[in-house]
């Protein structure tokens, strides 16, 4: 009787907690990063360098898959133009856990971008954006769109649950200075504090970069898909519209 009522008081204790023990002996992080994407479809971009080399050109200019051309900007520090929309879902790994902050974290600071201009034609709204933090500000945080002045989680955090899921709509702005970054989260569970990172996409840092005065190329997208090179004058004429580059 007594082995048996120590089984069902083991039984009941594994179910409630032991996933979490397991979980932490084994170094398991807190919460699980499910999906991480950075929106370029809706804005600008801007590469380090010109793209130069005849068969990264022949790539970006549409003769290639978009995987491959993509793989070409990335080569060359493709960064969104003075804000990246980044989508990141949650997952948690806990019985119960609170995500108490998140902030951005500069990795590194240069001078904008200016080896080419990729310019988008504005194709009516986008999705709002529930977080927004700017990284020119001396110390960088999330606020929600209708409370800029007030950090976002010093009035929130998030709960979670073990396979519960969120998803964080954050837009970072840069108009300073071309900046690679990444998310540190920190989370608290089981009265302990553990700080997760948060990276881009093929585990490369996150990227955004101010605009240039000018640029060593340009480009627009192509009606036969990829990209097709065109004057400063003829970018000038699409961005009026956005008021984007500067001196147009």
């Amino acid at each position: 009787m007594i082995i048996a009522a120590v089984g069902v008081v083991f039984t009941a204790w594994f179910n409630a907690r032991g996933p979490d023990t397991v979980d932490r002996i084994s170094g398991e992080p807190p919460i699980k990063v499910g999906h991480v994407a950075v929106d370029y479809s809706a804005q600008d971009t801007a590469l380090r360098k010109p793209v130069t080399d005849p068969g990264e050109r022949a790539l970006l200019l549409g003769h290639a898959s978009g995987s491959r051309r993509d793989a070409v900007m990335a080569r060359h520090h493709w960064a969104p133009l003075e804000k990246a929309d980044i989508t990141v879902v949650l997952i948690g790994n806990r019985s119960s856990l609170r995500i108490v902050d998140i902030k951005p974290r500069v990795l590194d600071r240069k001078p904008v971008s200016d080896g080419a201009l990729l310019v988008y034609t504005p194709a009516g709204e986008v999705d709002t954006i529930a977080l927004s933090a700017d990284l020119d500000e001396p110390a960088p945080r999330f606020a929600a769109a209708e409370d800029l002045d007030t950090s976002y989680f010093r009035k929130k955090q998030i709960d979670l649950k073990r396979d519960e899921r969120v998803t964080l709509s954050m837009s970072i702005k840069g108009k300073a200075a071309y900046y690679e970054f990444d998310l540190l989260v920190t989370v608290l569970a089981e009265d302990r504090t553990e700080q997760i990172t948060i990276e881009g996409p093929d585990k490369n840092p996150f990227q955004v970069t101010g605009t240039a005065d000018a640029y060593r190329a340009y480009y627009a997208l192509s009606p036969l898909g990829g990209w097709q090179p065109i004057s400063r004058g003829q970018a000038c004429a699409i961005e009026r519209k956005i008021q984007k580059i500067k001196g147009c």
